[in-house]
């Protein structure tokens, strides 16, 4: 059975105008970022972290296809303004351990770095009947139901027990080591 996406991609145009961040505010943002965290990493860590991440689009819109369609085939009752990605920083393994890479496809100059890691989130109200944006594995039915855990409600693939393996993207070209003469900021 094939699943349709929930939105179209010819339907974005309807849903809203393009959005846009002044040249300013986007340079006065990641000047920010590079003079306070950025610097702070690369001196207690005696680095030279990325300081950016790239990913083509077609992997973007694979992704986002991903979630709408496995989703679909769960329930097809789920809408669109009902799922979102959440990006969690992330660091890959120092040298020294980069075994643990073994199987994904990413270099060893990457040892060290900070990344991004992309994972679905779907709205959901919680115990008090608030909308919350949890996490959860489209490929896993049970992920899609709230559960209780100390504290509060979860998705069961938010939880920390969870083994099984989740849809994500990880991967993008990371500055450094990738060369920055193509970055505009």
């Amino acid at each position: 059975m094939k699943t349709k996406p929930i939105l179209n991609v010819e339907d974005i145009s309807e849903v809203s105008e393009p959005s846009v961040l002044s040249t300013d505010f986007v340079q006065n943002l990641i000047n920010n970022y590079r003079a306070n965290q950025l610097q702070a990493i690369n001196n207690e860590m005696q680095t030279s972290d990325a300081h950016s991440i790239w990913f083509s689009l077609e992997k973007l819109k694979k992704l986002i296809n991903d979630i709408e369609t496995e989703t679909q085939k769960v329930d097809e009752n789920i809408k669109t303004q009902d799922l979102g990605i959440r990006f969690y920083y992330g660091a890959y393994p120092k040298i020294e351990n980069w075994d643990t890479m073994e199987g994904y496809p990413i270099p060893d100059t990457y040892a060290g770095k900070h990344t991004l890691v992309m994972i679905p989130t779907i709205s959901r109200p919680d115990e008090e009947g608030n909308y919350l944006n949890f996490d959860f594995n489209p490929l896993n039915p049970n992920s899609y139901n709230q559960i209780s855990n100390e504290g509060g409600s979860v998705i069961a693939m938010a939880s920390r027990n969870a083994q099984i393996g989740t849809l994500a993207e990880n991967h993008g070209a990371l500055v450094p080591p990738e060369k920055s003469n193509a970055e505009i900021f």
